[in-house]
């Protein structure tokens, strides 16, 4: 029997990234739609619950993506509601890369040093990846302040992780390269979450800080986003920090999305969201250490 997945995008045009990494996490056939949301998800549910047996529903799953992170969680709750006694499949949340890169990012740091107590400070935080590895780290015991250019922005994402995982992370508002040195002075870890092509930290800022353990750059376009830091790192030294960059790390993000794939694929009533995947993540992280 063939694995299906029902690939559902909440934007205009499916993501080929997201279909072609089903196809290697072991789907057999890939069925995408995109625009779709809330109101219009029932008929597509149901076509994936209603037509295979009880033995067989293992056999077809949903991905969920999309840019937004919002309209993906709206689109998982209204796909959840659907699902009632055996009529139900996996499903997958994975807007915009932001729970698999987030995972991948954070399980990559915890495999390098000890997080809770740690101070970490996430960086342009507000964004799909920045607000779930805040809420990864803060789960993990860190004490985790976000960064954004304005105050309210960060305080709104704070409110949404209090509202979604039940933690407590601090906003700040950091509109330069100062301000970003200074909300790093007394961090041991930080994560670099900003958009593409831009650098959030000079190497100045991060070089001779005593503090700092690990630094990690979500970023992967140049200019990147701490600068000193290379695409390609992954775990390397530099004066005195770990260093990971987009490329270091994403081999186990692409791994992880594959996987996790896989495990939709194993049985019928799997929930994929930030937590599931981080636990798949980490796992991951310290075999690839040992």
């Amino acid at each position: 029997m063939k694995k299906i997945l029902l690939q559902l995008d909440t934007d205009p045009y499916f993501s080929s990234f997201d279909a072609i990494v089903a196809y290697d996490g072991g789907a057999d056939c890939v069925l995408s739609y995109g625009c779709v949301t809330p109101e219009k998800v029932g008929p597509l549910v149901e076509g994936a619950i209603f037509t295979r047996a009880a033995k067989d529903k293992k056999n077809t799953a949903i991905f969920i993506g999309g840019r937004d992170l919002l309209a993906g969680q709206a689109l998982l709750a209204a796909v959840k509601t659907k699902f009632f006694g055996e009529f139900r499949v996996s499903v997958m949340l994975d807007s915009n890369g932001s729970n698999t890169t987030a995972a991948a990012g954070v399980a990559q740091i915890a495999a390098s040093t000890e997080l809770s107590g740690k101070k970490a400070v996430v960086l342009a935080g507000t964004g799909p990846v920045g607000q779930r590895a805040a809420a990864l780290l803060a789960k993990e015991g860190a004490e985790v302040t976000l960064t954004s250019r304005e105050l309210t922005r960060a305080e709104e994402a704070c409110l949404a992780l209090r509202e979604r995982f039940g933690v407590e992370v601090i906003p700040l508002e950091a509109k330069d390269f100062m301000a970003r040195a200074e909300a790093i002075a007394q961090a041991h870890i930080v994560f670099a979450a900003g958009k593409a092509g831009v650098c959030l930290l000079e190497e100045a800022a991060w070089r001779d800080n005593p503090n700092l353990e690990v630094l990690l750059d979500a970023n992967a376009t140049p200019p990147l986003g701490i600068a000193g830091i290379v695409a390609t790192d992954r775990g390397k030294a530099r004066y005195g920090k770990l260093c990971f960059g987009a490329l270091g790390f994403g081999s186990l993000k692409l791994a992880l999305h594959k996987a996790c794939i896989a495990q939709l694929f194993e049985r019928p009533d799997l929930i994929l969201d930030a937590e599931e995947i981080y636990v798949v993540a980490k796992s991951m992280a310290q075999k690839i250490r040992r």
